[in-house]
Formats: structure tokens, sequence, C-alpha cells
């Protein structure tokens, strides 16, 4: 795959919930911590995974539905209480592992735009 060095501003988004809108996988650690928040919200499909420092991982929507923490303002609720809260896929989209999200070019606006650019 290649590497995409084009940065990305969610400011830019016109609609800075769409990342939110197939949800997102977090650590189990990370989970455990948010259900003691006592928000609005559910967990689904835990499994193991070595890519996750539990040794777990587990999602914030079911199938393809919107994540379960969004509201209805499009905001994370997560992210009202304590940023630093947010499951760690969360805080660091677009990006993984230091690169562009393979998911960036469906779920981002400004990239999107680009994308359109470069076709005609």
């Amino acid at each position: 795959m290649k590497k995409n060095k084009k940065k990305i501003n969610c400011c830019e988004c016109m609609s800075q919930s769409d990342c939110c809108r197939f949800g997102a996988w977090a650590d189990l650690s990370e989970a455990k911590k948010i259900v003691k928040l006592g928000l609005k919200g559910e967990f689904f499909q835990l499994e193991m995974d070595d890519d996750f420092p539990s040794g777990y991982k587990i999602g914030t929507s079911y199938e393809d539905e919107p994540c379960t923490f969004l509201e209805v303002d499009g905001l994370c609720s997560i992210h009202k209480v304590d940023y630093k809260l947010k499951p760690k896929a969360c805080r660091e989209f677009p990006y993984e592992n230091n690169r562009l999200s393979d998911f960036a070019s469906v779920l981002c606006t400004p990239h999107k735009k680009r994308l359109r650019k470069k076709k005609k």
C-alpha cells in the first residue's frame, strides 16, 4: 500500500461526524474505562487481537451501524466528558500507525474533495 503523506485537517470537514459512521475498535481496557463513565452507548463483538495492548478489541457499533456513542448533535459523548478516554483509533483518525487510513478516502470530506479533483 502507498503511504499518503498529505495531512488532513479535520476542522475543514463539512460533516465532522462522518468518521463515526461505522464505529471503531477499542482496546478492552479502554472500553472498561468508558463503561465506568455511565454514558449511553454499548460495545459489541469482543474479539481476540494481538494488535491491541490487552489482546482484545471490542467495537463501538453493531456491524455497519454508527458508533453508539455518537449523539444526535453529531458529537461524541465520550469526547464531551474526556477526550483522553476516547478509543485510540478515534483519537488518531484519520491516521492509523502514523499513516493515512484507507478509510479516509471514504469518510473524510477534505480528502474526498482532493480525490474528485484528481479524477477530473
